[in-house]
């Protein structure tokens, strides 16, 4: 019962800024969360945090541990990334259009609209309000859209959309007011602005400044002491002279002035007399151009350390510049799409692009021209999931035609499918983990072989039929789809792909199709309100009819086969008896799947009737209580037994999503309906993120949706992992995972007043090892099992194994099962589990509908140690042999 949210698959990124941290570690915003991707590891895990709207910024510390999101309200987070807890929060009252950490990690610079504000970082201090706002700059005309700082954290570079970049000076000095420099020049707005390093001193030396139309501006720096040219235009209208008073900065076209007096000799906070950057005089040295006009630059990145600019365009194309000279190293197209990020890690080798619109990352190395990562999600949404037998895989179809095959533990797409030319609206694999079967609107069921990721076998019908529903039996004989065209169920044979019967009686389309667990019986639901059960090898027809009152939106069968639970129209579940055809119980769910209000809505939520069904239901494990999802941001957890509400998931808190909120801002509404709907946007913006997610992707024709395509929260399909240690809901926002974690929990099984961990300690300094695991198995604490799991001698195992009683075997296996994952003692583990098998044998296999998700998830780790260990054999086989042909040979 205690599932907690782990990962989230199927959609690797959705727009906003990405970065790399260590090296190694990628951060990017999916939605309102954030993803942690180990490029060495290859392995990818979502926060456990949530934003109250699409995040659309990110930055983080100098040492990778603070991390800082801003999303579309302007609420920043301030996140702890090893220990993934949010430590502060703060609104800004303007949108943030960049932010970014100083190199020292001291100061935060966001640019919040025409502003710019230096904040104090917090730290670990535990503060009612840990930000400090240490200073304001209101210099620029229009919004600034980048920031770049120095390597001293002394000054700031930013470009806005006034056309110009700026030098700004951090500090204050006493009794004056610096204007900051301007570099002039530029026909559209800077997107870009970077500081470029001597690298013998590692000071500033030069600037660089890239505009939208796709211009870049090289700024020298030749530091001349305040010795001038008196004919220097910028310098021809000075005031007086003050003693003890700075001069302010002269103003020129490309060319000015930036200086500054010694202010008798008094040091600034930093604690020197401020000359870096203050006594020189900056000026143009060439100007290029990208030449991918028409196209707009939509993002850039740059080195210090290799003098390298990256630039991405809005047609798709990035571009690999060596600076100062302009050298093009790579010119190269990732799709038509507009590129939404692109940036360097620390080293300089791998280059990182994000695409939106396609929900596309690639980190790529430019030198090698190899891709280090490449993960694309689905267009739009996941309506179908299926997990593989041994629980390692998650395949998942959406509307996008394409059937995607994820690895669970790395949250890794290592396949695509992309045959199907419509929505996939099923997915079933095979018993033996090899054959993935999936169905379409396009009229085929078709079955994929996952070792040479081919399309091996497509079944078809003699007229074109729309598929929405699938089933096999058990054997993987028999093939098994439901149309919504024609309300027909097909029956192919699996070996020679032919039609076998066509089962006709439903009077609406068939979504619901399940084969029996335990024989070879095939339950089907429609909307004609009649669930049917049909022997498909007899071909007798349906054999027993479920009537109802209201349309029948789904079917599934306990694991067991002795149960099978539907869901209609009027927010019911209903719970049949297979073998006697009797209704066994009914829950009402009305109340608790009820959905939010949706911006179009002219009632509350609570008078809606709309949506309050279940769309989606999955039995657990063992069978003994239910999941089911809906139209609305609940999932809902029931005990079949009791008939009572466990659980509410709640999937997300995205207010960027429609149906999230019970009760509308009333302050929204206007005369023209409410604000949110109100297109007021300019049709050719290019900055940012703006909406090139899905909120525009085919809605925007005139009466496509009511709503402009702003996504409404519902959960498609529902998946409990065959060893019940995890279960996954396909949702608007993505494929979200949640799973047990038990780190937490004292759940003893069978306590007493003397099972405690000091008598557990005192069994095993008596040289008890049987007694001592038996108590801790009745304390039920993991740490204590696993201590007298390793107490015991390899001579000792098969006598301990023995005298432990039946009830507490589950427990047992599911230790061992973790063991095997994470510790290092292979054979000893193994030999515990043969043991077991020996001596346990029959009681297992009496008991295996309550240890069979125990005993998935041993197989789970013992197939995946198998395939570690024979790669590493057949590598060391190869040295082996190569190694003694050369001998040979000398």
């Amino acid at each position: 019962m205690n599932y907690r949210f782990q990962n989230l698959l199927g959609a690797p990124y959705r727009g906003g800024d990405a970065v790399i941290t260590q090296n190694t570690n990628l951060i990017s915003p999916v939605g309102n969360r954030v993803s942690v991707t180990d490029l060495v590891k290859s392995q990818t895990v979502t926060l456990p945090i949530q934003s109250s709207s699409n995040i659309r910024h990110i930055a983080v510390s100098p040492d990778g541990v603070f991390l800082l999101t801003v999303d579309e309200n302007n609420r920043c987070l301030f996140i702890n990334l090893p220990r993934r807890v949010v430590l502060h929060r703060i609104t800004f009252k303007h949108p943030v259009n960049a932010l970014k950490f100083s190199p020292n990690g001291k100061y935060i610079a966001v640019a919040a609209g025409k502003l710019l504000q230096i904040w104090r970082s917090p730290g670990f201090r535990r503060e009612v309000f840990g930000f400090e706002l240490v200073r304001t700059f209101a210099d620029c005309n229009d919004k600034i859209l980048a920031i770049d700082w120095d390597t001293e954290s002394k000054y700031l570079i930013v470009g806005s959309k006034d056309l110009t970049g700026r030098l700004f000076f951090v500090d204050k000095i006493k009794g004056s007011h610096k204007k900051p420099f301007l570099f002039l020049g530029h026909r559209d707005s800077v997107v870009g602005c970077f500081f470029g390093v001597d690298k013998k001193s590692n000071r500033v030396n030069k600037a660089y400044t890239i505009a939208r139309d796709g211009f870049i501006f090289s700024w020298g720096y030749s530091n001349t002491d305040g010795n001038h040219d008196s004919g220097d235009e910028s310098m021809e209208d000075q005031e007086p002279p003050s003693p003890g008073t700075p001069e302010r900065d002269g103003e020129g076209g490309e060319e000015s002035v930036k200086k500054r007096k010694d202010f008798d000799g008094k040091e600034n906070d930093f604690g020197e007399v401020e000359r870096y950057l203050s006594g020189g005089r900056w000026e143009l040295l060439r100007k290029d151009c990208f030449m991918q006009a028409p196209a707009k630059l939509s993002a850039c990145d740059y080195h210090k350390g290799l003098d390298l600019v990256v630039v991405g365009f809005s047609n798709g194309v990035f571009g690999l510049y060596q600076m100062p000279d302009f050298v093009c190293i790579h010119l190269l197209s990732i799709s038509r799409e507009k590129i939404t990020t692109a940036v360097f890690n620390e080293l300089g080798n791998w280059l990182t692009f994000g695409c939106a619109k396609l929900g596309q990352l690639l980190v790529w190395e430019w030198r090698s021209e190899s891709y280090i990562l490449k993960q694309q999600g689905h267009y739009f949404d996941v309506n179908t999931l299926a997990y593989s037998p041994d629980s390692q895989l998650l395949a998942t179809g959406a509307d996008d035609n394409k059937v995607k095959v994820w690895t669970v533990s790395s949250g890794f797409c290592f396949v695509t499918f992309t045959e199907h030319t419509n929505a996939v609206t099923a997915l079933h694999f095979m018993a033996n983990n090899h054959c993935l079967l999936s169905a379409s609107l396009d009229g085929t069921v078709r079955a994929w072989d996952l070792l040479r990721y081919r399309n091996f076998r497509t079944f078809t019908t003699p007229s074109s039929r729309q598929f929405v529903s699938l089933a096999a039996d058990q054997s993987g004989e028999v093939i098994c789809a439901g149309t919504l065209d024609s309300f027909e169920i097909f029956v192919w044979s699996m070996k020679t792909g032919r039609l076998l019967d066509v089962l006709s009686g439903h009077e609406g389309p068939v979504h619901g199709l399940m084969f029996s667990p335990t024989n070879a019986i095939l339950a089907s639901s429609s909307w004609d309100k009649t669930v049917r059960l049909w022997d498909v090898f007899e071909g007798k027809g349906a054999v027993e009819t479920f009537p109802h009152t209201h349309d029948v939106l789904t079917v599934t069968y306990r694991p067991d086969g002795k149960q099978l639970a539907c869901s209609t129209l009027d927010g019911q579940i209903h719970f049949w008896d297979p073998i006697d055809g009797l209704l066994m119980y009914t829950i009402e769910g009305r109340r608790d799947i009820a959905g939010g209000r949706l911006m179009t809505d002219r009632r509350s939520a609570a008078n809606s009737s709309a949506g309050k069904c279940f769309t989606t239901l999955c039995y657990s494990a063992d069978g003994s209580y239910i999941l089911a999802g809906g139209s609305s941001r609940y999932i809902c957890m029931y005990d079949v037994a009791d008939q009572v509400l466990l659980r509410r998931f709640q999937i997300t808190h995205n207010l960027s999503l429609d149906g999230v909120l019970d009760f509308l801002n009333s302050k929204n509404m206007t005369e023209a309906g409410p604000l949110d709907l109100i297109d007021d946007d300019d049709s050719d913006i290019e900055e940012g993120i703006d909406k090139q997610t899905r909120g525009n992707m085919g809605y925007n024709l005139p009466g496509s949706m009511p709503n402009r395509g702003r996504p409404v929260i519902r959960t498609k399909c529902l998946k409990i992992a065959p060893t019940g240690r995890s279960f996954s809901a396909a949702t608007t926002e993505g494929v979200l995972v949640y799973s047990i974690d038990e780190s937490f929990i004292f759940d003893p099984t069978d306590l007493d007043i003397d099972v405690t961990p000091e008598a557990i300690d005192a069994a095993l300094n008596e040289d008890q090892p049987s007694r001592a695991l038996i108590l801790s198995l009745r304390l039920n604490d993991d740490t204590l099992i696993k201590k007298c799991i390793f107490s015991v001698s390899p001579v000792d195992i098969p006598a301990v194994a023995s005298s432990i009683p039946h009830r507490y075997l589950q427990r047992l296996i599911e230790a061992l099962a973790d063991l095997l994952e994470r510790c290092p003692h292979l054979e000893f583990v193994l030999r515990w589990c043969q043991e077991l098998c020996k001596i346990h044998g029959n009681t297992i296999q009496q008991n295996s509908r309550n240890l069979l998700p125990a005993l998935k998830s041993l197989q789970k780790a013992m197939t995946r140690i198998h395939q570690d260990l024979a790669d590493t054999c057949a590598s060391n086989e190869y040295m082996l042999r190569y190694l003694c042909s050369v001998s040979n040979n000398k």
